[in-house]
């Protein structure tokens, strides 16, 4: 299931949206430039390692390339393949642009990093040992995606969904999409729990959307209210 389109108009122009995608995108590039050792070190030097920023473990002198506490924030640029660049850029084309709308610019940068900060955390709190370095722009777009589910959760999100060979296109509540997401973190987190080596992120995920629904609120602006998915309220009347 992959969403590629919300019929939710904007009243602004998302050029931290649009910015945030041309960096990743442009690191993207750079990362697959290089020889194969050096792309390595890249991931070594800029992606966040748990055991390096919990002062366990140190960088070898050659992969120092910041402070250990800058690369909470140059993971967020990093992508390990096409699949894990494309399906980030996706989430954040389709979702990040009415969030952006709702914050205005400047909160949605701080908003962005912060939730990212948040889900590097989420991830590694749980093991400061760890040694194996995270990279990717889910955790902070996993932000975005709570944020969206307070915001708009009944708009109408167009996915499309691959049965066997057939591509069919469905439209759906944004909360049955983002909800869905969410508890396919959930699952998937349970059942890699005690697997070694490197993977997918979950924890990262996980802690990133929950950061974007607990922060939403204060980033948001004045007049954008936010709604509560999957419950109706029906007061009585006297």
């Amino acid at each position: 299931m992959f969403p590629i389109h919300d019929e939710n108009p904007i009243k602004i122009i998302p050029w931290v949206t649009y910015t945030l995608m041309v960096a990743c995108i442009g690191a993207f590039l750079w990362q697959f430039s290089q020889s194969a050792e050096a792309q390595n070190a890249i991931v070594y030097a800029l992606g966040v390692t748990p055991a390096v920023i919990f002062d366990h473990r140190e960088l070898p002198e050659n992969l120092v390339w910041v402070p250990e506490y800058v690369t909470v924030f140059t993971s967020m640029f990093l992508h390990g393949g096409w699949m894990h660049l494309i399906g980030n850029m996706l989430y954040l084309w389709v979702f990040g642009n009415n969030i952006e709308s709702a914050m205005g610019h400047l909160r949605f940068i701080i908003f962005y990093v912060v939730c990212g900060v948040a889900a590097v955390l989420a991830q590694a709190l749980p093991d400061t040992d760890s040694v194996v370095p995270m990279i990717g722009a889910s955790g902070a777009i996993s932000g975005v995606l709570g944020a969206y589910l307070l915001l708009y959760p009944r708009a109408r999100v167009t996915i499309i969904v691959p049965i066997l060979i057939i591509i069919k296109t469905f439209k759906v509540p944004a909360m049955l999409v983002l909800g869905g997401w969410f508890v396919m973190q959930l699952v998937s987190s349970a059942m890699a729990r005690g697997q070694e080596g490197g993977g997918v992120a979950f924890g990262a995920h996980i802690g990133g959307f929950i950061a974007g629904m607990l922060l939403v609120y204060f980033f948001k602006r004045r007049d954008v209210q936010l709604q509560i998915p999957f419950l109706h309220f029906h007061p009585w009347k006297s």
